[in-house]
């Protein structure tokens, strides 16, 4: 298949490299990118392990300190593996999306330990905070990031789009797929989502979906990015 990628570039550049291996031809079109606040050290005092909901929140707090002692609860593999490369070597995958990392925690140390900080980007939902609160935990956000959106297509993936030659599309969060129907609506392509494939992480990603009426829509059976590229084999 032929695919467009529309995460932010970082990403999209490793899942290129696995499209390709999966025999996939890729088309890198971030319709979002990030932007790594700045800031003096993160104060770790106190705090007993690190919540990551995010790839980019680990590289994000990577920016912000030189410790790599502490645990870190990731939300997923693609999020473990981020924190593994930079450093950090006590790593927990929940293997699934917040609810199942607010459900992991408990299991894996107690409120008593200390402070839970999390990584988190400007547009965090705070639910996992919330849950973990409700179980007792004292849990910090720390805003490191912002996510921003590009505001159109490359001029290659318009090119693509309108030759019909993209077959599916890969969409990583609501939000991404938001943006990729305004870019369409805005390019004047609309028309061409009929051809493809939206492969989508979970339901509410594909229900942003619904304004383009695409050929067909998978949704992963998990909400982590092995399963998503599963769903285009």
């Amino acid at each position: 298949m032929r695919v467009l990628v529309t995460r932010p570039l970082d990403d999209a550049l490793e899942i290129q490299i696995l499209l390709a291996a999966r025999g996939h031809q890729v088309i890198v079109a971030p319709l979002l990118r990030v932007e790594f606040r700045r800031g003096p050290d993160i104060d770790l005092t106190g705090v007993q392990a690190i919540l990551a909901t995010s790839a980019n929140g680990v590289r994000a707090l990577a920016r912000r300190t030189a410790r790599r002692d502490l645990p870190v609860f990731a939300v997923g593999p693609q999020t473990a593996q981020a924190a593994e490369t930079v450093g950090f070597d006590n790593v927990r995958s929940a293997d699934g999306d917040a609810v199942a990392l607010a459900q992991a925690v408990p299991n894996w140390t107690s409120p008593k330990a200390g402070v839970l900080l999390h990584a988190a980007g400007a547009d965090a939902a705070g639910k996992l905070a919330e849950a973990l609160t409700s179980a007792g935990f004292n849990v910090r956000s720390e805003v490191l990031y912002d996510v921003l959106s590009v505001g159109a297509l490359p001029a290659n993936a318009v090119d693509e789009v309108a030759a019909n030659r993209i077959d599916a599309v890969l969409l990583f969060s609501p939000r991404s797929a938001r943006a990729f129907v305004q870019c369409l609506d805005a390019a004047g392509l609309t028309q061409h989502a009929s051809r493809m494939v939206g492969a989508c992480i979970s339901e509410a990603t594909a229900a942003a979906l619904a304004p383009l009426g695409m050929k067909e829509i998978r949704v992963a059976l998990r909400p982590n990015q092995e399963s998503l590229l599963i769903c285009l084999d």
